[in-house]
């Protein structure tokens, strides 16, 4: 680990799945700051598995799982929020509530028991707007809006969250071209920018390429590769998907 960065995930002979069977075994991984990494895979090979472990949807079957230094086991809710971000493939319902209150809603881990917006918050939504491009669709109702722009109003909330790990489930599955190109953008300026790690699923092998910094590769019940995503070749993809 380079100078000045931080383990935000650190996993020690990890096995994930359900029920107390395993679909992933022996992990080992560590995810650091200002790291954009990528989980490839066939269809139920784990990915969504990890993520939902790492949330705390579903505890993990065995071994050691640390979230910013902090066994997992051991996070409450609302410190799981202060460290954590996530965007997920399941689209958002639409309500009726603008693109600023759905936004705003990333702020309720500082917020007291009414929700109520200080100036502070105001500020963090308006510049996670601003960083996604959708600050000029402050106040038009969610419902008006696209699916891409939903998507993207909600990679705002989850940068007005401020967290220091962003985790991504499939975010661009339901999104056009254009949009997928902004998305990727928005989040590697975050990473960039405020020094996060993120940690994202991902089926467009394409964008894995142009976001990411590594990729971890699970097959047959185990990391298969992880590894700079300069070394994720055409003969590896086939050898991944079985081609």
């Amino acid at each position: 680990m380079a100078a000045g960065e931080t383990n935000l995930i650190c996993i020690r002979n990890a096995s994930i799945g359900y029920g107390g069977r395993a679909v992933v075994s022996d992990m080992n991984l560590d995810i650091t700051s200002g790291t954009i990494a990528a989980l490839i895979g066939e269809n139920g090979s784990g990915k969504s598995t990890l993520l939902k472990t790492l949330i705390k949807e579903i505890p993990p079957v065995s071994g050691s799982i640390e979230i910013n230094g902090t066994d997992i086991a051991r996070l409450s809710a609302r410190d799981i929020a202060r460290t954590m971000a996530v965007v997920m493939t399941r689209m958002v319902r639409p309500e009726y509530y603008t693109c600023f209150d759905m936004a705003s809603s990333g702020r309720y881990p500082y917020t007291d028991r009414l929700g109520r917006l200080r100036e502070e918050d105001r500020t963090a939504v308006e510049e996670a707007m601003k960083l996604t491009g959708t600050w000029e669709l402050a106040d038009r109702y969610v419902t008006d809006i696209s699916d891409g722009q939903r998507q993207l109003v909600m990679l705002s909330r989850a940068i007005a969250q401020e967290p220091r790990l962003l985790i991504l489930d499939e975010p661009t599955s339901f999104l056009d071209i254009r949009h997928r190109m902004l998305f990727a953008k928005a989040v590697k300026e975050l990473a960039d920018r405020k020094h996060i790690a993120v940690l994202m699923s991902m089926h467009e092998l394409d964008l894995v390429r142009d976001m990411a910094d590594r990729f971890i590769a699970l097959k047959d019940g185990r990391i298969d590769r992880e590894d700079s995503v300069d070394s994720l070749t055409d003969d590896y993809i086939r050898e991944l998907f079985r081609l």
